[in-house]
Formats: C-alpha cells, structure tokens, sequence
C-alpha cells in the first residue's frame, strides 16, 4: 500500500478530485449506533484476549462507512482488504440489476476520497466479484469478516463459503440484512450456513448477525457479561438450531467514539463583539440661586453681596 498524505487535488486522469467529508455523519451509509457499539467491543475484545494478529475484510463497501469506522481496529502487522465491483461491471444480469437499482451512485473514486478523508492510507482494494476473494486474500488470515455485498442468493452463498476459506481460529464473520425483507436471499444463505454448514451463531441485532466457524462460547460469554452492564442495549438468550443465540436491541445505543478526519471543517469565525453602548455623561444641573449669586457678584458692592447672602442664609435655617 502506497502512502497517501492527503486527498489529490486531481485524479490520475486529470478529472477533478470529489470533495471529501469533513465529518463522519457525511458519509452515505447504513450503519447503526447499535452495530457501532457491537463492532467496536468484538474487535477490542479479540484484542483483549490476546488474540493473535489478524487482517480485516469487508465484502461490499458502498460509501465506505463500516470501511472508515474498520480501519480504526488495525493492529500492527494486519491488513485490510475490501472487495467491491463499484463502477465495474456486474458478472450476471441479476447483480446488474441490482447494482443499478441499490448502488447506483457508488464508485471506486467516492469510497477512496471518503476514506482518505479518515485515514492516511487507502485499504488493499479488490475490485471485482465477491468471489474472487478466496482467490485473491492468503486463507485463514482473517480475524474479522464483514459480509456486506450482493443480496442475492447465490453470491452470498459463495461469500460465505469464501469467509470459511480466508477466516482465522476463532474469527467473527457478520452478516448485513441478514433480516431485511427486500434481501431474503440473505436470510436463506445465511441460516442455511447455520443448519447446514456448520455457521456457529453468536448474536444478532436489528441489522447484523454475528457469527464465527468456530466454537462461540467464549466471545458468548464475554457479550453477556458486557450487556449486563449497558442500560441502552437490551439483550436475551433464545436456543436455535440448537444453539444459544444473544438477541440484541436498541434502547438509545450509545456508539463510541466516531472516527475523526484528518482535516475537519475550519471552526466557524467567532461573531464580531459588539461594541460598547456610549456613557451617557450627566447633566450638570446648576444650583439653585447660583444665576443671581453671580449676577450679585458682579454688579454689587462686596459688603451688600454679603449682607444677601447671610440674610438668606438665616432664612433656610428658620423653620
């Protein structure tokens, strides 16, 4: 991977580079605050027991909105791949009718400007069909895989039969819109994978499943113990396909910290300070008698001016 120490001005082929998100919420996507907080405790929770370095795959990018939040989690050593077609064209008429109908608007260009507005250096980049990912990432290298891409039956097929290939002990494979009802070939293949394959069900949420090829219990455990501690995610436990499933669901999730851009909007100029209303000075108000003190002053003898003056004198002492 290349160094990129910011987005270029323009592109390779000259064309004008697109503007880049200056914060997360920007960034077109579908990823929920309940996923935000589940995402973030897996990954820091490989982490913590002490699992050994592993790389990062997202199958199905979009905008790049897991994407950017995914490359938060990178350990030294690991890598991240992302597969997608973007703007290439689909293998099959159904997937170019769902790519024109869903993914219109998504091209390579507009994930790359959108991640390098968060990260330094772009993700290995597969841009092709899903199915070349057993192909093309080194197998049982991933610890953490994130199915995101076609909803169609037959390639959510091959993508789960792909995370098998490239899944490391004990990795999490997550399915997207393993419940939406305008993506049944999601649910078919997936749950097909549990009752047949031989998927370990760990959790699902309102959006996400969370699962892994491996033995479950102790990522189980640990997600029990940190739900019983959270007041906005609400949790049970439900047997199915004989299996213990954690079932998951919002009550205000609080997500942790969002990932911040390297170049975030300029702060807003401060309005200028008002200047300060004039003093109004007061008006000196003369004394009473004062005009007459003068005029007295200045045409009277002294010894007459201050036979008046001691005359009115006595007079405000009277009562």
């Amino acid at each position: 991977m290349s160094h990129v120490s910011q987005a270029p001005v323009t592109t390779p082929d000259g064309e004008p580079a697109l503007p880049a998100p200056t914060a997360y919420g920007e960034v077109k996507g579908w990823f929920s605050d309940c996923d935000q907080a589940l995402f973030d405790w897996f990954l820091n929770h490989q982490s913590r027991a002490g699992g050994k370095p592993g790389d990062l795959l997202e199958l199905g990018a979009f905008m790049g909105k897991s994407a950017i939040f995914l490359g938060q989690y990178l350990r030294d050593g690991e890598g991240f791949t992302v597969c997608d077609l973007f703007d290439s064209p689909a293998p099959d008429d159904s997937n170019l009718a769902e790519m024109q109908g869903s993914y219109s608007t998504l091209t390579r260009r507009g994930f790359e400007t959108n991640y390098l507005a968060f990260h330094e250096e772009l993700p290995t980049i597969i841009q092709a069909p899903t199915f070349v990912v057993a192909d093309r990432v080194r197998p049982a290298s991933c610890r953490f895989v994130h199915i995101d891409a076609s909803h169609l039956y037959e390639h959510v097929v091959q993508d789960i039969a792909s995370s098998r290939v490239v899944a490391a002990p004990g990795a999490l494979v997550v399915f997207d819109d393993y419940r939406s009802e305008h993506c049944p070939g999601v649910a078919a293949a997936a749950w097909g994978a549990v009752a047949v394959d031989g998927l370990r069900l760990i959790a699902v949420s309102g959006s996400k499943l969370y699962a892994t090829w491996d033995d479950p219990e102790s990522y189980r455990t640990a997600l029990l113990e940190w739900l019983e501690g959270r007041t906005d995610l609400w949790h049970g436990v439900e047997m199915v396909a004989g299996q213990p499933l954690v079932r998951i669901g919002d009550h205000g999730a609080v997500p942790p910290a969002i990932p911040k851009p390297l170049r975030p909007a300029p702060e807003p100029p401060a309005p200028p300070t008002p200047a300060p209303a004039p003093v109004r000075q007061p008006v000196a108000r003369p004394r009473p008698g004062a005009p007459w003190r003068k005029l007295a002053k200045d045409l009277l003898p002294p010894v007459v001016t201050r036979a008046i003056v001691a005359e009115m004198r006595r007079r405000r002492r009277r009562p």
